[in-house]
């Protein structure tokens, strides 16, 4: 049977290589150049089991719409509202309640964990080209406010069996010795991990070419061909490609492809910058997060990546100074051997983060298509859940039964029709 993936980032590539593993023949159509840059290329490539919260949660929408004032915040809403925003936000609003952060925690722990054993194979498999490391999670605060509230977020994550440390300052700097840190404190999260996530797009694309999978590129999603509840191939400008089955992985773009099958996908796409140090003065061995400033620090090889913010400004990848500002000044801050002039000159990497209103990914068969599964809306764990990602749309396009329960997650959790 022949399967058609739309969207060549890491959703589609994860979707491509679980496939491939079921004895699907594969075609991946992205729609960018083959010399583009997906949003799966310049993140911070951390794997977060930590991360049990969804982003719609208690206090986030007031949190974005106070900083409205202040372009440089680590969450900002470009004030030039659209329908499809106003919609966004709405839904946002009545997601973000704590119940609905209790029912999606136990969830995005399982995904996240079963995404990290899936990397660990995935890791084995390619000789760990990709630069896997499994030394854990550093989330570095400057207050005490802060440090308290990521010790409550602990315990949190220990009732939820996530292995989580809270640390002194001293404490901190054993632990990471090659990094200078001024910071009130930290919370160790020991099975996060880290990688380098252009190698691991690399290694990808070149083991599925291997496999036989096609990637066809500047491939855009224009239209579709539909019999009798069934997709029977998709229109691009490269080209009208058929298969038995395809698979929803746009990203971003992904409610342009959705509209035209009458799906009903609420996103907003949700800007990130990173910049990258090719010989940063000193290099720490873990990731972290500066908590404060919402800003991630990986260390990739001899490099050092710098990233953040959550611009929801449209799928408009222009570089925003000011945001990128607000990510060089934290630096400092944190890892004071570092000073804004070490990032002068650099070319910021921006990418488009696809945002679902309650903060899960849609994953899964819309009940409209008996032949369509979709995988996106994973915001900024599109990496971390990868695998986990990819091996669920395998099992999907094999009518087998998903390895975790995939209710909350439905595409079709929005439409009017699901609510009767």
């Amino acid at each position: 049977m022949t399967v058609c993936i739309i969207g060549g980032g890491i959703i589609g590539l994860c979707s491509a290589w679980y496939a491939a593993e079921q004895g699907f023949d594969v075609t991946v159509l992205e729609r960018g150049p083959e010399s583009g840059d997906s949003c799966s290329l310049g993140n911070a490539g951390m794997i977060v089991p930590s991360h049990f919260v969804p982003l719609a949660a208690p206090g986030m929408m007031a949190y974005g719409l106070k900083q409205l004032t202040n372009p440089e915040s680590p969450f900002w809403i470009r004030p030039k509202p659209t329908k499809e925003l106003i919609d966004w936000g709405l839904k946002f609003m009545q997601s973000a309640t704590q119940e609905h952060v209790e029912r999606s925690a136990p969830l995005l722990r399982d995904l996240n964990n079963l995404s990290r054993a899936e990397y660990e194979r995935l890791a084995e498999a390619f000789g760990n080209e990709f630069g896997l490391v499994k030394r854990g999670l550093l989330m570095l605060t400057k207050t005490q406010h802060a440090l308290d509230e990521e010790i409550a977020m602990a315990a949190k994550a220990r009732a939820l069996g996530i292995p989580a440390e809270a640390l002194t300052p001293e404490e901190t700097a054993q632990l990471d010795p090659a990094i200078t840190m001024d910071v009130a404190g930290s919370v160790y999260f020991p099975n996060d991990c880290h990688l380098a996530p252009g190698k691991l797009v690399a290694g990808l694309t070149k083991r599925l070419r291997e496999r036989g999978v096609q990637i066809i590129y500047s491939a855009a999603v224009t239209g579709w061909v539909t019999t009798r509840g069934r997709v029977s191939a998709a229109l691009t400008p490269a080209g009208q490609f058929e298969a038995d089955q395809f698979v929803l992985a746009g990203g971003a773009w992904s409610p342009e492809a959705a509209q035209g099958l009458g799906l009903s996908l609420p996103m907003q796409a949700g800007k990130g910058y990173s910049l990258t140090l090719e010989n940063p003065k000193q290099l720490p061995e873990l990731c972290s997060i500066f908590v404060e400033a919402r800003v991630a620090v990986t260390p990739m090889g001899g490099t050092l990546r710098v990233g953040g913010t959550m611009e929801i400004a449209g799928n408009d990848l222009s570089v925003n100074p000011r945001r990128v500002a607000g990510i060089v000044k934290s630096v400092p801050r944190y890892f004071p051997a570092f000073s804004e002039d070490d990032f002068a000159g650099l070319t910021p990497w921006s990418g488009l983060r696809p945002v679902s209103p309650d903060g899960l990914p849609y994953l899964g068969r819309p009940a409209k298509w008996s032949n369509v599964v979709v995988a996106t809306g994973h915001a900024m764990m599109g990496l971390s859940l990868g695998p986990v990602s990819g091996k669920l749309v395998g099992e999907l396009l094999a009518d087998q039964s998903p390895s975790i329960a995939l209710e909350l997650l439905s595409p079709d959790r929005f439409s009017s029709a699901s609510k009767g």
